[in-house]
């Protein structure tokens, strides 16, 4: 298998890249890990030069098999469509491109940006999302405490990448969990307490030890706070 010097060693993604060079050949331009090292399965983007109906059915044989390995089912995309699509998603490829890993191939991010505009836009959508979520599900768990803990663990994960995309826009580069709580309770004036107790579901749901019903009050108030902040953000 053939990868630029210096790559990452594919791991349990070794099966679909060995696949991809199969099916793309030197269509396949770049393969990428992305995301935590340790996710199971562990996520990845091939960046080809097209993309056919052909190409869809043969990884769709191959999938069950990618599965099995660990690995998640790769986002294919023409470098053109991931570059044109920066303003459209720049939270979800924005987190590509800092946390990437190469694996095969030339680096397929160079020269690409993400507007502070656009991730600004994009912040907003998330936050106003998750606050509504949070009221409208908080209403359809009538109470039952079990859901309420699920309601809060299940939405930290997004919380989480909110908070470390907005200090992205204020120039914070955060690379540890005590860096996003840092950030939040400085500009956005969070309470620490309370990012500290999603932060940690975020992480863990099973291990945190925090009480996810207790939490959800001051929770809610938080991203209400992270509402009105996103609102009128201005860069430092």
């Amino acid at each position: 298998m053939d990868h630029a010097p210096g790559d990452t060693h594919p791991g349990p993604l070794a099966v679909a890249l060995y696949d991809l060079q199969q099916i793309f050949g030197p269509r396949l331009q770049a393969f990428v890990a992305y995301g935590d090292a340790d996710a199971s399965p562990a996520p990845s983007l091939a960046l080809v030069q097209s993309i056919s109906a052909d190409d869809l059915a043969a990884c769709a044989a191959r999938a069950s098999s990618w599965h099995r390995a660990g690995c998640a089912t790769p986002l294919l995309l023409t470098r053109d469509e991931f570059a044109g699509s920066l303003d459209a998603f720049p939270i979800e490829y924005g987190s590509i491109i800092d946390s990437h890993r190469l694996l095969f191939g030339a680096n397929p991010f160079g020269g690409l940006e993400i507007r502070d505009e656009d991730l600004r836009r994009a912040c907003e959508v998330q936050v106003k999302s998750l606050l509504v979520h949070l009221r409208e599900d908080y209403i359809e768990c009538r109470g039952r405490a079990a859901d309420v803990n699920g309601l809060v663990a299940d939405s930290a994960p997004a919380f989480a990448q909110l908070l470390k995309r907005l200090a992205r826009l204020d120039d914070v580069v955060c690379h540890t969990t005590a860096d996003i709580a840092n950030y939040a309770s400085g500009r956005p004036r969070l309470e620490p307490r309370v990012v500290g107790d999603v932060l940690a579901l975020a992480r863990n749901t099973s291990a945190s030890g925090v009480d996810a019903v207790k939490l959800y009050p001051d929770y809610l108030a938080a991203v209400e706070s992270l509402w009105r902040f996103v609102d009128r953000w201005r860069q430092a």
